[in-house]
């Protein structure tokens, strides 16, 4: 993975470990335990990291002259999906094009209809988007909006 696909900004060490034991937790009450070890190298690929040596010596490293993102990995978020209004939680965040567009992973509150068509619906709970520093989705639908607007 190149340095431009990382993400530019990384929590303290303290909530990266904080967020592995959440996910050993939410791991465990899904019925598939891991030891904290693993936890943390999951952690680290789902922030574009080979391990989790590699991403804690990236944590401690200041990043200066880099945009931050507009939304971390567990922030919530509301805003409008396909012009359909949503809450939901960023499950990840990557860096794209040296920090001009974000792809961004979202797992919904409440299933969204992703159709405007009135005698059939499909229902989405998990979206992965592209979006750039303001939140907002460069892909447009038909009429002209923004498949993603994240209100930040």
């Amino acid at each position: 993975m190149t340095d431009s696909t990382l993400p530019t900004t990384l929590p303290a060490v303290n909530a990266l470990k904080a967020q592995a034991r959440r996910l050993r937790e939410s791991l465990a009450t899904a019925g598939t335990p891991v030891g904290h070890s693993r936890s943390l190298e999951l952690l680290a690929a789902q922030f574009g990291y080979r391990d989790w040596n590699t991403l804690r010596a990236a944590a401690d490293q200041p990043r200066p002259n880099r945009p931050m993102p507009p939304v971390q990995t567990g922030d919530r978020v509301q805003g409008a999906y396909l012009s359909q209004a949503f809450a939901g939680e960023v499950l990840g965040i990557r860096q794209l094009d040296g920090g001009n567009a974000y792809r961004v992973t979202l797992q919904f509150d409440e299933p969204v209809d992703v159709v405007t068509f009135e005698s059939f619906s499909a229902y989405r709970r998990r979206v992965t988007v592209t979006i750039d520093s303001d939140g907002v989705s460069p892909q447009r639908t038909s009429d002209g909006n923004p498949h993603m607007r994240l209100a930040l």
